[in-house]
């Protein structure tokens, strides 16, 4: 068989020790790692159609997998006025502003990556832009992409004119106290209310953007994704896109399966299970459990500061429970959301009586775990859950005084019991990592010094929000490979350097181990390699 890839002068990391590799080079075969050795051994296996790259000495890691993505919404989402740098009303009526003038008539505006914040004290709505938005149809997606501002006009195109009922119990078209729309819509079933009367692109359109945003990820070192969604036709996408060379990740989809889904929707799902092609797999299905804290649908055990955040996503959460037994009978894993603390406990009661009945290899997992008291914390492993959390939104959304929206909303203790990612892995829980991008950024060094910094991104001069729960350097690395593969069940051939794994690596000019957390995001990658081939090559190597 043709070695396709070989790397010398490199120094080889193994996360689970947290060594080097007394090997300094390797070859690939047919995507895999098929030896280990010195330069001159994996010379040797080489011939005139192999790639080798010299790496002088460069960092490889096992390939770095967000645990957590929306590639296909985020590539649509992110099109448009990014308001992400916003942080006060009058920079975001300045943006709008700009954003209107360069507007053809009659044409919608799209923004993305508001944060709550902006609006201090204030309520979450679309007054303060009305002067500014005045005929102008516009939808203006929050950071969480749980909720949305939309404009007078685009309301009115909608037909959209006071409140409305929905399966998705915290789905709720916003009102005054006349009955009158503010502007906010929350949940998907709200915002598609407007969303479907706007213009949408053509699929060529989409497919280029979904192409061109997984270019960018590799650039960045990843090689892989857990996709926490199937919508529309993504699965399409995925699959044009490999049979063309190019999709330069390998992805790991997990479907929706939403309130109101009947016993032949939970068929469609497991009969859907194992589809995919050389880089893509359908494998789990997403749940959602709770919406968000920051716009007032998580599930808490106590209400917050509004009297918000009181109810779960399934109008009765015992359906859910019942559906996860199903699933969980098939040999399916499923990702649940789960945010607030009753969201969280109500998924592990559930899986706590779905493993009751057998089965307890099947490896579920919780997304996102805001908050959660002492309580909970030995239950996912005592369970086997996977403990899937994004240490980015913390850095990003909240502040270490607690002034920010999140944590004002669930005041005091459950503010200072945020993102508990090294309580969690000290009661013995498996901790990946992700972005949930396009909710945060994607890159995965990013994403690591957040986990180990919890330090605002745009200025890391201010405090951290709860140092005690920082990863170390290694564990945030295990978060991102050796656990990222624990959880897809790819422990035996994912995440680490080692002959027959897969031949996906990252390759770094320094040491993610040694970098201060600080510097970390700023380490250049050099190498992308999936599969066996690269993805991405800096211009240096």
């Amino acid at each position: 068989m043709r070695t396709s890839l070989v790397l010398l002068s490199a120094r080889l990391l193994d996360p689970v020790t947290g060594e080097f590799l007394p090997q300094t080079a390797l070859a690939a075969v047919d995507g895999r790692i098929s030896a280990l050795g010195d330069d001159r051994e994996m010379r040797a296996l080489a011939d005139a159609s192999t790639t080798v790259v010299d790496l002088k000495g460069a960092v490889v890691t096992p390939g770095l997998v967000d645990g957590h993505i929306h590639p296909v919404s985020g590539a649509e989402l992110t099109h448009g006025l990014d308001l992400s740098g916003c942080t006060d009303v009058d920079a975001v009526r300045a943006a709008l502003a700009g954003a209107v003038r360069d507007l053809s008539p009659g044409a919608w505006l799209h923004g993305w990556g508001l944060d709550p914040n902006v609006f201090g004290d204030r309520p979450v709505r679309t007054a303060p832009f009305d002067a500014v938005l005045d005929g102008v149809p516009a939808l203006l997606l929050l950071f969480d992409a749980h909720s949305m501002l939309a404009s007078r006009r685009a309301l009115e195109l909608a037909g959209v004119d006071g409140p409305r009922t929905f399966d998705q119990a915290t789905a709720e078209v916003v009102c005054d106290a006349d009955g009158r729309p503010t502007g906010l819509l929350l949940e998907d079933a709200a915002c598609e209310l407007v969303e479907r009367v706007a213009p949408q692109p053509t699929r060529a359109e989409r497919l280029d953007r979904l192409a061109a945003a997984l270019r960018a990820m590799a650039a960045t070192g990843l090689t892989g994704g857990h996709v926490m969604d199937a919508n529309g036709d993504s699965l399409d996408f995925f699959a044009e896109l490999d049979q063309a060379g190019r999709l330069p990740l390998r992805l790991r989809v997990a479907p929706w399966c939403q309130p109101g889904t009947d016993a032949d929707g939970v068929r469609a799902l497991v009969e859907g299970q194992g589809r995919g092609g050389r880089l893509w797999r359908t494998a789990g299905v997403k749940i959602f459990m709770d919406g968000t804290v920051d716009n007032g649908t998580a599930w808490l055990e106590q209400p917050d500061c509004h009297g918000e955040s009181r109810h779960a996503f399934w109008p009765d959460p015992e359906e859910y429970t019942r559906i996860v037994g199903e699933l969980h009978r098939a040999g399916v894993p499923t990702a649940t959301h789960a945010i607030g603390d009753a969201a969280v406990r109500h998924v592990l009661d559930a899986v706590e009586k779905a493993r009751a009945s057998g089965g307890r290899g099947v490896r579920h997992r919780v997304e996102h775990i805001e908050t959660v008291p002492d309580d909970t914390l030995r239950r996912f492993a005592e369970l086997g859950v996977v403990a899937s959390m994004q240490p980015t939104h913390c850095c990003d959304f909240t502040r270490a005084d607690h002034s920010d929206n999140w944590s004002r909303r669930l005041g005091e203790p459950r503010a200072s019991r945020a993102w508990r990612c090294r309580d969690l892995h000290d009661s013995g829980a498996v901790v990946v990592l992700g972005s949930d991008w396009p909710i945060a950024p994607y890159p995965p060094l990013g994403v690591m010094a957040g986990a180990r910094h919890r330090r605002p991104t745009r200025d890391l001069s201010l405090p951290p929000h709860g140092p005690d729960q920082a990863l170390s350097a290694l564990e945030a690395l295990r978060g991102m490979t050796v656990n990222a593969a624990y959880a897809a069940g790819e422990e035996h051939e994912a995440g680490r350097i080692a002959v027959g794994h897969r031949a996906d690596l990252t390759v770094l000019a320094a040491d993610p181990l040694t970098v201060p957390a600080t510097e970390l995001a700023d380490v250049p990658v050099l190498l992308t390699v999936v599969d066996g081939e690269p993805t991405h090559r800096a211009a240096q190597v």
